[in-house]
């Protein structure tokens, strides 16, 4: 009986110099975080039989390499046996920065809660594990996601920080099942931030 060889996953397309990430195409584009990150990885691979993903994983961390922010940098795209998909933000607000139009989407939570198995999370949390760093109990996040080639692929950038900082815990941000309404300060400073900390240069 003939076996067929294991697939192997597919290398990573873009490069990483420094804390700069290097894309040829879609987008051409590089994506830089600040100088004090440390890259933890790499990994590309097929997500759930839907997308070409690629994640790029640079951290931030205090002298206990607890983390302190996180930069999840993403390329993905429908797959060509796919091709009715589209990625789809509606829901989002539309942010002009650096002179390109980003769905943004800004949240917090626990981070002890388990991811969906092979997601793109589970990949980037275990790149920042495995690499001897911890995570902090809560933190807050803003993605950033520019649409391309008939909204087809998209340029994904994550930005995390130690909720720890603005003196609340994700309970204290919750009313119910919505944001509490000190979360409105505390989003609109964050998304500030990662406008400043991210660059997108062509």
């Amino acid at each position: 009986m003939a076996f067929a060889a294991p697939t192997e996953a597919p290398r990573p397309e873009r490069v990483v110099d420094g804390t700069t990430v290097i894309s040829a195409r879609h987008p051409r584009m590089n994506v830089s975080v600040p100088a004090a990150a440390h890259y933890v990885g790499a990994e590309r691979w097929n997500l759930y039989d839907v997308a070409d993903c690629e994640i790029h994983v640079f951290v931030e961390a205090n002298r206990r390499r607890v983390v302190q922010r996180f930069y999840w940098v993403q390329f993905e795209g429908y797959l060509p046996h796919l091709p009715y998909n589209h990625y789809d933000y509606a829901k989002d607000a539309l942010r002009r920065i650096q002179g390109l139009d980003f769905h943004v989407r800004a949240r917090f939570g626990p981070t002890a809660e388990t991811p969906r198995p092979d997601s793109d999370f589970e990949r980037v949390r275990n790149l920042i594990l495995e690499s001897g760093y911890t995570l902090p109990p809560h933190m807050m996040n803003v993605r950033l996601v520019h649409l391309l080639d008939g909204n087809r692929k998209e340029l994904m950038v994550i930005y995390s920080e130690d909720l720890a900082p603005t003196g609340y815990t994700s309970e204290d941000l919750r009313d119910g099942d919505k944001p509490a309404a000190a979360w409105g300060a505390v989003e609109k400073v964050l998304i500030e931030r990662a406008s400043r900390r991210i660059r997108f240069t062509h």
